[in-house]
């Protein structure tokens, strides 16, 4: 219900802006991470974001810390936000047993309160060891995955599996490409596991236009983020792009995604050192106009 009344708001405002042929400020789609924002508190960054007028947020685990999950998710949702997704879960891979269980005995906490917040998904960062082969991770993380899924289908919480750039595949990541995603969706066969689609980590692949057809196909688009590649990076992590700042296609991938069939949140998701120097104000400020203006 909530993709069709966002897709009818955006059918009036298309009426109105060829009315008017005025631009129009749209945020009925934007949501912010926390971690994006990160010099504001949870409830620091609710407030300023339903002053101005975004539309949804995605919750990393740290701001709910020290909080009651549900007395937070009543908190956004009293500002006009929408809970779109907690992050992260993930981290499955082992050597030892014990840390493999102790894995999965988190991610199960990451769901409980996912679904104590609100939150319909989890983002998995799914993880990878340096010494141990990536097949080997890959069905780790298989085998993690599937041994959260009862808890996740008792409380209705889907699992977006989120492909890394090839360079995170040593520590951080063995999924590296929307192919393995899709491979591992297909193996675990589940309709609560899916794909979060993330501009930053899938941009240079020369198949994801057929991958992200295959994903959408079997209905596991989940989650769309953005970002963008600064030329050059100085820091694979904390170095990302402002949309618009680097050379990302953001209008020719988020046009393939919802060719596709992809209907929901755009979610801005920037780990920027530049940026986090500025204030908070100010980034969010460049966030929206950015949005607007790139993606």
């Amino acid at each position: 219900a909530s993709h069709a009344n966002r897709r009818a708001h955006e059918h009036t405002l298309l009426f109105l802006r060829l009315m008017t042929a005025q631009p129009l400020k749209d945020f009925s789609r934007l949501c912010v991470h926390t971690i994006t924002t990160k010099g504001w508190e949870l409830e620091e960054a609710v407030d300023r974001y339903g002053e101005a007028g975004v539309s949804g947020i995605t919750v990393w685990r740290q701001w709910l810390e020290g909080r009651n999950p549900a007395e937070a998710g009543q908190r956004i949702r009293a500002a006009g936000i929408e809970v779109v997704s907690l992050c992260r879960g993930g981290f499955y891979p082992g050597l030892e047993e014990k840390s493999r269980e102790e894995s999965v005995e988190d991610n199960k906490r990451a769901i409980e309160d996912a679904a104590a917040l609100g939150a319909p998904l989890v983002v998995l960062v799914c993880g990878a060891v340096p010494g141990q082969s990536l097949v080997e991770s890959r069905k780790q993380i298989t085998d993690g995955i599937a041994s959260t899924l009862p808890l996740a289908e008792s409380l209705g919480v889907k699992l977006a599996i989120e492909p890394l750039h090839p360079m995170y595949a040593d520590d951080r990541s063995a999924i590296n490409t929307l192919g393995t995603a899709n491979e591992i969706c297909d193996e675990l066969n589940h309709p609560l596991v899916g794909i979060a689609f993330d501009v930053y980590h899938l941009w240079w692949d020369p198949d994801l236009e057929g991958q992200t057809q295959r994903a959408a196909d079997a209905n596991r688009l989940f989650a769309y983020h953005v970002c963008d590649w600064m030329t050059p990076t100085s820091d694979l992590l904390n170095d990302r792009g402002l949309m618009g700042e680097g050379c990302i296609d953001l209008r020719g991938i988020r046009g393939m995604v919802e060719g596709a069939g992809f209907d929901g949140m755009i979610e801005v998701e920037v780990f920027s050192n530049r940026w986090w120097e500025k204030p908070t104000a100010e980034f969010l400020e460049a966030i929206q106009q950015a949005y607007l203006q790139h993606t």
